[in-house]
């Protein structure tokens, strides 16, 4: 189970802006070694033409809005919820940092989120699922431990930091919630990915977007920026996402 996961984060990595980028600048740098030039100035090119797309903000806002726009922002239901789940996300182990540092921005504004979310509904209780990643420390702890400090407690929160992936964290969340409605909160550009994931299940997630990467465009001519392919970077990982949930169910 480890080695697929590595294996499928391995091909994900090259497919990804970041990857491409570099994989092509590589095949330029080849081509150099080998005096074939004209190879080596057409990938050369090619990674310098993708590295301004993925950076340019309408072509990323593109992207990220294929997704977000799917699920607006949680406003009530009328159904009886009993658990709010928050998917995990990143994290570091640097405790010279406070606690809202060690968080990643993903993870925080989950976090935030599902406890915004929990107040409205005292009797749910939050779900944190999320492993350890490249730290000592699991997602699901550090997320609950920012919930504990802004007032949840501990009797209402479940934390399993075992799930590495959102396939993961369904089969346990299914294990708890079973078919019974229940609040998901991840970010606006992971949320298409995880209902899916969630209804072919045959769970009943209601959506609560948060973390929307969206940008305001005051023109065409914007000056690239890392932000932005940041922005492509994560929307091009959950498309792959998609399509890899599309192809295995």
């Amino acid at each position: 189970m480890e080695i697929l996961f590595f294996i499928k984060k391995f091909i994900a990595f090259f497919v990804e802006p970041f990857g491409m980028v570099l994989f092509f600048l590589t095949l330029g740098l080849f081509f150099l070694y080998k005096n074939s030039y004209t190879k080596a100035k057409l990938f050369t090119s090619l990674s310098f033409l993708l590295l301004f797309l993925f950076s340019y903000l309408p072509f990323s806002n593109m992207l990220v809005t294929g997704l977000e726009s799917r699920y607006s922002k949680f406003e009530s239901t009328d159904l009886n919820v009993s658990y709010i789940h928050v998917l995990g996300s990143g994290n570091n182990d640097d405790y010279t940092q406070p606690l809202s540092s060690m968080l990643g921005d993903s993870s925080l504004k989950r976090v935030v989120e599902g406890v915004i979310i929990q107040k409205r509904y005292p009797n749910a209780k939050l779900i944190f699922t999320g492993y350890e990643g490249a730290t000592t420390l699991a997602n699901a702890v550090v997320n609950s431990d920012l919930a504990s400090s802004l007032g949840v407690k501990k009797e209402m929160m479940i934390i399993n930091p075992q799930p590495h992936d959102t396939k993961e964290e369904v089969l346990f969340t299914k294990t708890i919630a079973k078919d019974e409605p229940f609040i998901l909160v991840t970010s606006a550009t992971h949320m298409p990915r995880s209902m899916k994931l969630f209804e072919t299940f045959g769970m009943r997630p209601i959506a609560a977007p948060t973390d929307f990467k969206k940008m305001k465009v005051d023109s065409v001519f914007c000056a690239p920026s890392i932000v932005y392919f940041e922005n492509s970077q994560i929307a091009v990982h959950e498309y792959i996402g998609i399509l890899w949930a599309n192809l295995v169910h």
